[in-house]
């Protein structure tokens, strides 16, 4: 059962709910304990939460459902993020993911293979690690929901990634994030068979196979009217999501003519609270920028820079200072080597001085910021320049006359001049 649904005018409510019903009909059993793994507020603007609403509204009463947000490394959703994105259930059928102490290991990825996948890049062995609950709470149905939209670490999010990251440990999301950030993220993000994909993919076949687990995969863009949700894909062949992957390409990656000189992104403070999340505006845009050119990010909700005690203070100890400095870093700091998903972000979240990063912040000062390597501006002062209120992604000119590129999301898309683009392809 792998069904695809695609509109190019946007999936209605309707249409959703009746995919939700067809799936439910097709099962061919009536599940009795089920489990959901949707995406968390990082990811807004999936449709997750309210594919997860439809979801739960047929099976509670006929089946023991419960909730574990695919944290990954994210914060805990508070109870009003619950609400705010998957309506009335009820706070007792959640579940929290703990990606350091609540995971059991599955299997390995070999080294091997990992040099094979990665032209000889790494030959660690990966471990792979799941939550014990999909292993343990004796579920019939498990039920993976999210979002496929270019990505920094694997190149496409979703898939078996919702497992491996989303509900996986540290150990798997440790030495995952470091091999893409050797690799090199600007030759993974828009693509599929990356080598982070493909060791996900080895992991999903060789330790995955007895979970009865299905995907429900959108595809979505953002407008000043909402979210679009331009296709729906459920099933549990890599096919399907395969299919999501070429509709995210077309929907998802922004070619540009130009280099952009400047870039104003903003961070919905809903959604991005730290620079873990918010630098998806150097990523996502770093294919579109010209030598020297400037990003602006408006970070009003940003509070603190890792998302967990541990990964701020190794942002604040190291900063952002390069790929080539991390990189001898982590051959030297033991600190580095424990905590490779956080060496990563370090590589990911610089320009290595090919452009300036500007944060402008409220809840972070000003030596936090310069103090990690960023240039710092007030938020409050950037946002009368630059209102969110006003402003529609695309070209404006500013005050000084010079024009800038606005984005109101940096996590639904990916920004490239081709020649970067195609030519970091392999």
């Amino acid at each position: 059962m792998d069904v695809s649904y695609v509109s190019p005018a946007g999936l209605t409510d309707a249409e959703l709910a009746a995919a939700a019903d067809r799936f439910l009909a097709d099962l061919g059993f009536s599940p009795k304990r089920v489990l959901m793994l949707p995406p968390d507020m990082t990811r807004l603007h999936s449709c997750g939460g309210k594919l997860a609403a439809m979801l739960y509204a047929r099976l509670a009463d006929r089946a023991d459902v419960r909730l574990m947000p695919a944290l990954g490394t994210h914060e805990p959703m508070t109870a009003g993020e619950r609400h705010a994105f998957f309506g009335d259930i009820p706070d007792d059928r959640f579940l929290v993911h703990d990606w350091r102490h609540g995971v059991r290991r599955i299997g390995v990825v070999p080294g091997a293979f990992v040099s094979e996948v990665s032209g000889g890049i790494s030959d660690e062995d990966i471990p792979v690690e799941v939550d014990r609950e999909l292993l343990d709470g004796g579920y019939d149905l498990i039920v993976s929901l999210g979002q496929v939209v270019p990505h920094e670490v694997v190149g496409m999010a979703n898939w078996s990634k919702n497992i491996f990251v989303g509900c996986g440990g540290q150990a798997m999301i440790n030495r995952s994030h470091m091999l893409g950030a050797l690799y090199g993220m600007e030759r993974m993000m828009g693509r599929d068979r990356t080598p982070v994909r493909r060791v996900f993919d080895y992991a999903h076949e060789h330790f995955l196979s007895g979970l009865p687990l299905w995907f429900f995969q959108t595809v979505t863009t953002n407008s000043p009217a909402g979210v679009t949700v331009h296709g729906l894909f459920v099933g549990n062949e890599r096919g399907v999501f395969e299919k999501a992957v070429r509709l995210a390409q077309e929907k998802n990656i922004i070619f540009v003519d130009e280099p952009f000189r400047r870039v104003v992104v903003y961070l919905d403070p809903r959604e991005f609270k730290s620079t873990w999340l918010g630098n998806k505006a150097v990523y996502r845009t770093r294919m579109a920028m010209a030598d020297g050119g400037e990003l602006i990010i408006l970070a009003p909700g940003v509070r603190r820079f890792g998302e967990d005690e541990g990964n701020d203070r190794l942002i604040r100890r190291y900063g952002y200072v390069g790929r080539e400095r991390i990189l001898r870093l982590f051959e030297t700091e033991r600190a580095l080597r424990e905590n490779q998903s956080a060496a990563a972000h370090l590589v990911h979240g610089s320009s290595d001085g090919r452009f300036s990063v500007t944060y402008c912040t409220t809840l972070l000062t000003r030596d936090e910021v310069t103090g990690v390597g960023y240039r710092w501006r007030d938020c409050a002062e950037a946002m009368r320049e630059y209102d969110p209120a006003v402003l529609t992604d695309g070209w404006h000119v500013g005050a000084d006359g010079e024009p800038f590129f606005y984005i109101s999301n940096p996590a639904l898309g990916l920004w490239a001049h081709r020649a970067r683009f195609y030519g970091n392809a392999e």
